[in-house]
């Protein structure tokens, strides 16, 4: 079973963390402030990531784009914050989810279980069926060895900027909504997602176009959605 690393400074909410995951049959592994979860991410490698926000030493937000300098597995963040503003500077540095204290053990095992499934589906070309390389422009997706190309160099992306990608130049010049991109990649229903959207297309651009403020593939289609297409 997968491995997950748990961050919290309350040894209390850790106890109960750790009982609901190894409930589902899960490993866990504990830290309880971000330089230990970097630590331990280093000694262990699991396979998800669920990290508390505010911590001594090191924050969750800190400690998440430390650790985005070199690694991609997915990282839930947990906080008492429930403001859309929090949410997004969780997600600016790198979250792949969010959830807000106090939790149901259930939403939280939903969320695992979703956050894994996602990884090993872009990470395991193995378990793909064969669906060939997708080109748009500079831009090349070999889906099978889960590798992305732009102008010739490969580009490092997060599971979610990969699926957002991938369900985007599959369908190379359609304009979806944000909620149609949400419920194709995370495979849920979307609730209030426009800035959670907007942030992933950001992010991608930052890593597949030259000049991300002027792009050549990613478009914004101003009050209907987004597509991707070779602008030449």
């Amino acid at each position: 079973m997968p491995k997950i690393l748990i961050c919290d400074d309350d040894p209390d909410i850790l106890r109960s963390i750790e009982l609901v995951l190894k409930g589902e049959g899960y490993s866990v592994v504990q830290a309880q402030d971000g330089l230990e979860a970097l630590e331990q991410m280093n000694r262990h490698q699991p396979d998800l990531l669920i990290l508390d926000v505010m911590m001594p030493k090191l924050d969750g937000i800190h400690a998440l784009m430390k650790l985005r300098e070199k690694n991609h597995i997915p990282v839930i963040l947990v906080s008492a914050k429930s403001e859309i503003e929090d949410k997004v500077l969780g997600l600016n540095a790198g979250a792949d989810d969010y959830l807000t204290k106090p939790f149901h053990s259930f939403e939280l095992i939903a969320r695992v279980k979703s956050q894994l499934r996602r990884a090993q589906s872009f990470g395991s070309p193995s378990q793909q069926p064969e669906s060939g390389i997708y080109r748009t422009g500079g831009i090349r997706m070999d889906d099978q060895r889960k590798i992305v190309e732009a102008d010739g160099q490969v580009v490092s992306l997060t599971p979610n900027e990969y699926g957002i990608l991938l369900f985007l130049i599959r369908n190379k010049g359609l304009v979806f909504t944000s909620r149609q991109i949400y419920e194709a990649v995370w495979q849920e229903e979307a609730y209030d997602i426009k800035k959670i959207i907007s942030l992933h297309i950001s992010h991608i651009r930052e890593k597949i176009e030259i000049n991300p403020r002027d792009p050549d593939y990613l478009f914004s289609i101003y009050g209907m959605g987004y597509k991707l297409e070779d602008r030449s």
